[in-house]
């Protein structure tokens, strides 16, 4: 029998995911983290990224997130992201359209744009086209 951990994932205004995995993946703030089943306890800060939640040998579940808290405990995981989005449901165009603003106004010399938001509006929208791009080649 395989084992499997427990996986929460919220966003701001809802619960996203909750159920059983046999290994996550997650953008912690120091790079990417597996977990399996009876990891060891664990709290980080996430970035900006796509979260990978593998339920069985054929069957992944991507979902985008903006950045967030990540608890780890032997039988529970939890995340809790400022935005969670599942992969299937990223808004392509949006996210296209908001990659050519920020870069817009990254280039924008004139200091009237607060570069530090505009870099964070960048790294989003980038983040959020990559995991829908994973999702589309990974066949799903």
């Amino acid at each position: 029998m395989t084992m499997t951990v427990h996986v929460d994932i919220v966003s701001a205004e809802k619960e996203i995911f909750s159920g059983l995995a046999e290994m996550i993946f997650a953008p912690a703030e120091l790079g990417e983290v597996g977990i399996s089943p009876r990891h060891a306890p664990l709290i980080s800060r996430l970035k900006p990224g796509e979260v990978r939640v593998k339920v069985s040998d054929t069957e992944f579940y991507p979902f985008y997130i903006s950045g967030g808290m990540l608890e780890i405990q032997p039988h529970l995981v939890t995340i809790l992201a400022d935005t969670a989005i599942r992969a299937k449901d990223i808004d392509e165009a949006a996210a296209i359209e908001a990659k050519a603003r920020a870069e817009e106004a990254l280039s924008d010399k004139s200091g009237k744009m607060d570069f530090t938001a505009a870099q964070a509006q960048l790294q989003e929208a980038v983040m959020q086209l990559r995991t829908l791009d994973r999702f589309r080649k990974r066949g799903a």
